[in-house]
């Protein structure tokens, strides 16, 4: 299983004037990692796929920043 998030630690300079954010998270979308689109894909239903933007449950990406995620623990 792949990790939809990801993080990355930007160079800090000594004279940067703020405080630095030493951990970057950014999110990657699960199509990513599918390679191609294979037949008969589990599909949700029309209401369901309007409500969601997408027509396949694979697809499906509920994105929440990583720092709430932090916030509701």
């Amino acid at each position: 299983m792949h990790e939809f998030y990801k993080a990355y630690y930007p160079y800090i300079s000594p004279y940067d004037p703020c405080k630095p954010i030493t951990r970057k998270i950014y999110s990657t979308p699960p199509n990513l990692y599918l390679g191609f689109q294979p037949p008969n894909l589990e599909q949700y239903t029309p209401k369901e796929a309007l409500q969601k933007e997408t027509l396949w449950k694979v697809f499906y990406d509920p994105y929440y920043s990583p720092y709430e995620k932090a916030k509701g623990e």
